[in-house]
């Protein structure tokens, strides 16, 4: 298997990784409960997504 002829500088290897950071997660808010929803995705907590009842869930229990 061949290698390589020449050894890659260090800045060189670390601008080849650049592109592998982590991106920030947008995070918007659910026009109904305000809770905290990923875009383009069903709100977990009352079932919305854009401004239809989307999910069937139960009523959230609470504790005793």
């Amino acid at each position: 298997m061949p290698v390589p002829a020449k050894r890659r500088p260090t800045s060189e290897a670390r601008r080849g990784r650049s592109h592998q950071a982590l991106k920030k997660v947008a995070v918007n808010t659910c026009p109904k409960c305000g809770k905290p929803v990923l875009p383009h995705t069903a709100c977990k907590f009352c079932g919305n997504y854009k401004g239809k009842q989307v999910l069937k869930l139960d009523a959230p229990k609470i504790k005793k």
